[in-house]
């Protein structure tokens, strides 16, 4: 079996793995010069010349991720010396919030909570009281209810410093738009799913080298090929239900007929490949899956780099309060993380606003809420599709597209918002499935 994997991000190098694995021929086709999508490293140059390895987004992983970890593993990523693990901390520069014991669930949060700092008893019973309602409800509410909604009994303090920062990092969705269903689900996966679930894995390296990098070596050297910078036009059905992945004119990659084609590439251009089949005779069912794949909005994600020689924060991430004005909720130190010394990263989930404005709002952030005001900007990226929005009831696009063509990323049908384990679920998931 021959198959084309269109998408050189997590999900197509997890959906390549697996395609390898069963025994097939494996092409994966990246329209960048590298892999990684939109987890994946970039260059950047510090204030005095030094060349630096920064990311298109600060990412983070959590002990949960098992299917994550095990990708690496095979790959030959060791995810101790890759990975800097801590409990789940939700602290902000005073020290106040949340941060958990290392104990086997739910006493880590039973003790986490009881000892909040900053928070009154009041806040941490309402707490203990909500977490026991979901965990008796089994973790469901009703499909159209909301973060906002579903927290509504927490005291204002709660909703501001755990809730929100919570929710804005795992679903990149502000709270009172953002899917409590899958909310739920990403609370149960990580606080039940066993000791170390909840833990925090902090890349200690640049994404690429992290994953997709080593993946695409290992493919490499297992047969399959790796095609780079190469973006894929159309796809036209060839006879017998194999397929033909039209590229620039000329590649000779380009010109192979495929038993299996697996979309792994964006939403946005998944949908532009589906959509030009519509108008085949006998594919009537590509427009459907092409419109609700084109019909997904999405979030962006703004991470201002910033250096100060000498800066460094009392531990490797720290939550901000963020407001319009203050719109960061995260900052990084990356010298902890075995980058630059006096390197950090700030995360503007869900942001909105121009990058210039961004950025100045950020640095005055950081002079106000950590006390640095010698930081200079190295890099503001802005992701403007990061993620897709995850809302209430949201209806995603499946799995199978058409005989023989299937679509994985974090934006296909499934329980998880849109994070790195989400894409390499879904990508092993299809490849398995196919």
């Amino acid at each position: 079996m021959n198959v084309a994997v269109i998408g050189g991000g997590w999900a197509g190098m997890a959906a390549a793995i697996e395609h390898l694995q069963a025994g097939r021929q494996v092409t994966v086709f990246e329209a960048a010069r590298t892999v990684g999508g939109r987890a994946r490293a970039v260059p950047a140059a510090l204030p005095d010349g030094t060349v630096a390895a920064l990311d298109n987004g600060q990412h983070i992983l959590i002990g949960a991720y098992a299917e994550s970890l095990r990708l690496m593993r095979l790959v030959g990523v060791d995810p101790a010396a890759a990975l800097l693990r801590l409990p789940l901390t939700l602290q902000f520069p005073d020290g106040q919030g949340l941060r958990l014991p290392d104990l086997p669930p739910p006493l880590d949060a039973l003790l986490g909570i009881a000892q909040a700092r900053g928070w009154s008893w009041r806040d941490k019973l309402a707490l203990l009281r909500t977490a026991t309602a979901w965990q008796v409800r089994g973790f469901r509410c009703a499909p159209g209810t909301s973060v906002a909604a579903l927290c509504a009994s927490l005291t204002p303090r709660l909703l501001a410093e755990f809730i929100d920062p919570l929710c804005v990092s795992a679903l990149n969705t502000p709270a009172h738009e953002a899917s409590g269903q899958v909310f739920l689900r990403v609370l149960q996966d990580s606080l039940f799913s066993g000791r170390g679930g909840s833990n925090l894995l902090l890349p200690r390296a640049d994404l690429g080298t992290l994953f997709p990098g080593p993946a695409a070596r290992w493919l490499q050297a297992h047969g399959a090929a790796v095609v780079t910078g190469l973006r894929a036009q159309r796809l036209e059905p060839l006879p017998g239900g194999r397929w033909q992945v039209v590229c620039s004119p000329g590649d000779d990659a380009a010109d192979r007929a495929f038993d299996h084609v697996t979309l792994a590439c964006p939403s946005w251009e998944a949908g532009r490949l589906v959509a030009g089949l519509s108008r085949t005779a006998g594919l009537a069912g590509a427009a459907p899956w092409s419109a609700q794949a084109s019909a997904l909005r999405f979030e962006a994600i703004t991470t201002v780099y910033a250096h100060a020689q000498g800066a460094r924060l009392p531990q490797p991430m720290l939550a901000l309060r963020s407001t319009p004005q203050s719109p960061a909720q995260f900052v990084f130190d990356r010298g902890q993380l075995g980058g630059h010394h006096g390197l950090l990263a700030f995360v503007v989930s869900a942001s909105t606003g121009e990058r210039a404005a961004l950025e100045q709002q950020v640095l005055q952030q950081a002079a106000v809420q950590l006390g640095i005001a010698a930081l200079r900007p190295v890099q503001t990226v802005v992701e403007k599709r990061a993620t897709f929005a995850c809302t209430p009831g949201l209806q995603r696009p499946a799995p199978q597209v058409l005989p023989g063509l299937t679509a994985c990323g974090d934006y296909v049908d499934g329980p998880y918002p849109a994070t790195l384990e989400g894409a390499v679920l879904s990508g092993t998931a299809v490849a398995r499935w196919a």
